[in-house]
């Protein structure tokens, strides 16, 4: 297979981090979280990385410099959603001939094992796009993986929109997304904004494809800890005490 290469998702401000730095560069285990996402995606074997940056820009660009090889900045502004953010990337991707995966920069128990398991899946099959989903105990507020009796995937229902029946489903969405390339860049331009938060969502590329006829898959890889997501201080303390735990520090 081609070299993959990755899109990191790191413009956020995180405002309930209660930190004037930008979140990506909240310290986990005494360093910036975002350089655990970046070790995963090197020890995957990804050594190609497209940064997305926003809030305090220059800051992440700088810290993430101060590791070794190259990696290209895309700035996000205005900050539109998460498939804008890939959309603007179109003009760096237009040359990758390989897959390109697209992971959160503040997932730092993010594991480079998972990110093999989905690459060497995704070679096997050749899916226009491969979720990493996870078995959750409580998938509480997290969009659930639809599938038929088949097995197969049919699609993302978030738990807001969720029958009963959806709500008791396990599998859920963890916004890691392995896409064939070409495929991505053919179907970004068809995202919309017309929803009540005026965003574009890369979760909508998998409904895109599939009415296209393209195959997306979900393969539940992902382990319990890459489901622990920071999104306020609690949750900073949360990840931070499981990677002590885990022998990060």
């Amino acid at each position: 297979m081609k070299e993959a290469c990755a899109v990191v998702l790191a413009a956020g401000k995180g405002t309930r981090m209660k930190s004037d730095l930008p979140k990506v560069l909240c310290p986990v285990v005494g360093r910036p979280m975002i350089h655990f996402v970046l070790d995963a995606l090197e020890k995957a074997g990804i050594h190609r990385h497209i940064v997305v940056v926003g809030h305090e820009a220059e800051m992440v660009e700088a810290e993430v410099k101060t590791r070794a090889g190259q990696t290209d900045f895309v700035l996000q502004s205005p900050q539109l959603g998460t498939g804008h953010a890939v959309q603007i990337c179109r003009d760096v991707l237009a040359e990758q001939q390989g897959p390109t995966i697209v992971v959160a920069g503040d997932s730092p128990l993010i594991q480079p094992s998972s990110l093999v398991e989905l690459l060497e899946h995704f070679e096997q099959t050749q899916p226009a796009l491969l979720l990493g989903t996870l078995e959750k105990a409580d998938p509480t507020g997290l969009g659930r993986i639809v599938r038929d009796q088949a097995g197969e995937f049919t699609g993302i229902v978030e738990h807001k929109d969720a029958s009963a029946e959806q709500l008791a489903i396990r599998e859920v969405n963890m916004s890691t997304y392995l896409f064939q390339t070409s495929d991505l860049l053919q179907v970004l331009g068809q995202l919309s904004a017309d929803n009540a938060q005026s965003e574009y969502y890369l979760t909508d590329c998998a409904s895109l494809l599939r009415e296209q006829g393209r195959p997306v898959a979900a393969l539940p890889v992902l382990k319990e800890c890459e489901s622990l997501s920071i999104n306020n201080v609690d949750e900073l303390k949360q990840v931070d005490e499981k990677m002590r735990a885990m022998g990060y520090a």
